[in-house]
């Protein structure tokens, strides 16, 4: 809205108020030659004095440039965010400013979120942040772990991706400071990527308040956990806080249409600066 309404008056400006400008800062420099009253230097000014617009296009036209950059960079390269919940957990905390590249998964239309440049997709073990497919005026960040054609299974809280178990190696006990409680925590890999999670010893295995989202005959529920066949141009996104995100397990597949971009530093944490750098 701000990029329509300060381009209108850019626009105006161009075409309508900045002509109008220049031709009476013209007669102006021709009158005071002829009467040879001014020099060089108060010619200048004069003529300054004619350009220069009007207070109100001062306000609205010239910021145009400044907020049409800003757009561009948001649009189709890189995004702030900031993490509101404990969903990832310990990748990133509550507070975290991230940057989110969006470029990387292809060059989108704004608003209409229709890709039309294709660069790449999204890989298992990236961390994404979405459009909510129940919500789409509210973002989510997640990681990748199955892509269409996957087969995602959680059993015990053992995670499987076309029935091959994930490696995990056990952690020393993550203790949550907001909380005051500790979770158990593994370093988890798939494909190339490590990264670390989160278990909570006392919750269930299996999911609880499964909604009724598109593609839900692809999965089927049971007190040990749940199996899913993600549908192609789908991703089956997971938080690395197990026990405490609302995720895929809980309303469902998250399609291309409705991805956001690849997060990939945390640039500040006010509340712990030491949070700065790259992360997986």
């Amino acid at each position: 809205m701000l990029l329509l309404f300060t381009g209108f008056f850019y626009v105006l400006d161009l075409v309508r108020f900045r002509p109008k400008r220049r031709e009476k800062a013209r007669m102006a420099l021709e009158n005071a030659q002829q009467q040879g009253q001014l020099n060089g230097k108060a010619l200048r000014k004069l003529k300054n004095f004619h350009l220069r617009p009007p207070v109100w296009l001062e306000y609205t036209a010239s910021f145009f440039p400044v907020i049409l950059f800003v757009f561009l960079l948001r649009s189709f390269v890189i995004e702030p965010f900031k993490i509101p919940s404990g969903s990832m957990i310990p990748t990133l905390l509550v507070g975290d400013l991230i940057l989110v590249n969006k470029f990387d998964y292809g060059i989108r239309l704004p608003i209409i979120d229709k890709k039309i440049i294709p660069v790449s997709n999204p890989q298992r073990g990236d961390v994404m942040v979405f459009r909510y497919p129940k919500n789409p005026k509210l973002d989510y960040i997640k990681r990748v772990i199955g892509v269409g054609g996957d087969v995602v299974e959680y059993r015990n809280k053992q995670l499987l991706v076309n029935g091959k178990k994930l490696q995990q190696t056990p952690l020393e006990k993550y203790y949550d400071p907001t909380n005051f409680s500790y979770s158990a925590q593994f370093r988890e890999q798939i494909g190339d990527k490590t990264h670390r999670i989160l278990n909570d010893e006392d919750a269930p295995p299996f999911v609880v308040g499964v909604d009724d989202y598109d593609y839900r005959d692809q999965c089927s529920y049971d007190v040990t956990g749940f199996k899913c066949t993600v549908p192609e141009g789908h991703y089956f996104m997971m938080g690395d806080n197990r026990d405490n995100s609302s995720d895929s397990r809980i309303w469902g597949f998250v399609s291309d249409r409705q991805v956001v971009g690849k997060a990939f530093l945390v640039w500040m944490n006010f509340s712990d600066p030491s949070r700065v750098g790259l992360f997986y």
